[in-house]
């Protein structure tokens, strides 16, 4: 490489190190579950894994996996439309489309590639995105290379603010509405009924990544969607298979058929890119099964929510208020807040200090995510970390 190049990255990661900023990847030398095993801190509590299920190792999804290694090999080595389509892309497909009540759906390498798989292929010429501004980086640059469409931003969740961006666009413009389900960095909603009667009333197109909600969220798990009674109201569903979903891989796009085959056409990830790896596919299909025949997940789930968002409030913490899985902790600067993930990793607990630029500057938080697989006990114990952590920070008062 060229070397004066490499000294000014050098120096680049030096001025993260210095203002405590620079990020550490921990290597963890087991299964993703409510503990595990890592190198840099041995046996510690999880509480930064989107495992909200807790199927990441349950034996019935990491044996359809093996199985599916066994009898379709390491992966397709090719993209789908050449020779990479093997008969469980489809089984899985139609499981997801069933399981989210819509006609179709496409699987993708990651929902990453099905945001940007989609974006730039339906928001062409003559359209206009609508997008809310605290909607995640996948959904950002997928906006971006959706070159040819007008794109806006409106305030978080402002639905004044949105109508207004609307309004102002010809009325038989198609527009694409897009939005989180879940708020990745809040844990907020979106404000899904809201968003779908501007959509009817301004020829809208709604779209929703519901990564964070898919597998957790509603009566049975199917989203943020089922959440609010929406089902058949929102036209295009995004999501991954690598949070609830058995946590390995993989992303999808769900809709009408005949988005579904637009996207077969003409989706450049679809089009140049690999299959999903058949070992995820059958995870995957192994985890809904999990999810469809095991309901009561959801409700340990959500009573571990109350449970640890009510220590928190108790030990005089002021978690971000909301319903979902995700509980963040606003404790000002990055530096502060990557301070406070070590220190609760040294007392046994991972969970991690976000700040800019994935949060705004001050705004720096500890995100907890809450899984089904965590007991009370283990709770507990994360809970007394806290409290010991927050006292030596100087966050809560002396005891």
């Amino acid at each position: 490489m060229n070397s004066a190049y490499d000294r000014s990255l050098g120096d680049g990661l030096a001025l993260l190190r210095s203002a405590g900023t620079f990020k550490t990847l921990k290597h963890i030398t087991s299964p993703m579950a409510a503990h595990v095993r890592m190198e840099e801190a041995g046996d510690v509590i999880v509480l930064s894994s989107n495992n909200y299920l807790g199927l990441a190792d349950n034996p019935h999804v990491v044996e359809a996996g093996i199985e599916g290694l066994r009898r379709y090999g390491a992966g397709t080595a090719s993209v789908r439309f050449i020779c990479g389509t093997f008969d469980v892309h489809r089984t899985l497909e139609q499981r997801i489309a069933d399981f989210l009540q819509t006609e179709a759906a496409l699987t993708y390498v990651s929902c990453w590639a099905a945001n940007t798989g989609l974006i730039p292929t339906v928001a062409t010429e003559g359209t206009a995105i609508v997008s809310d501004e605290l909607n995640h980086a996948s959904i950002i640059d997928g906006c971006r290379m959706a070159s040819q469409a007008k794109r806006l931003r409106y305030k978080h969740s402002d639905m004044a603010d949105l109508e207004e961006k609307l309004a102002d666009l010809p009325a038989d413009m198609v527009k694409f509405i897009i939005t989180d389900g879940v708020f990745s960095m809040e844990g907020d909603l979106a404000r899904l009924p809201e968003i779908a009667t501007l959509a009817k009333r301004y020829n809208g197109v709604t779209v929703v990544d519901d990564s964070h909600g898919t597998g957790v969220t509603g009566s049975r798990g199917r989203g943020t969607i089922e959440h609010f009674g929406l089902q058949g109201r929102i036209d295009i569903i995004t999501g991954t298979l690598g949070k609830a979903l058995g946590g390995a891989a993989g992303g999808f796009v769900a809709g009408t058929s005949n988005l579904i085959e637009t996207l077969v056409q003409k989706s450049r990830p679809q089009l140049f890119s690999n299959a999903l790896p058949a070992t995820v596919a059958c995870s995957a299909l192994a985890a809904i099964e999990e999810l469809e025949q095991h309901l009561e997940l959801l409700d340990r789930q959500r009573e571990n929510i109350r449970y640890f968002r009510a220590g928190l409030r108790a030990l005089g913490y002021k978690p971000i208020e909301g319903e979902s899985a995700i509980i963040p902790i606003v404790v000002g600067e990055t530096a502060f807040a990557i301070k406070m993930s070590d220190l609760l990793l040294r007392e046994g607990v991972f969970v991690t200090g976000f700040g800019y630029p994935v949060v705004p500057e001050g705004a720096a938080r500890i995100r907890v995510q809450m899984s089904a697989a965590l007991d009370r006990r283990q709770l507990d114990r994360a809970l007394a970390a806290f409290e010991k952590v927050g006292r030596e920070l100087g966050l809560l008062k002396a005891a």
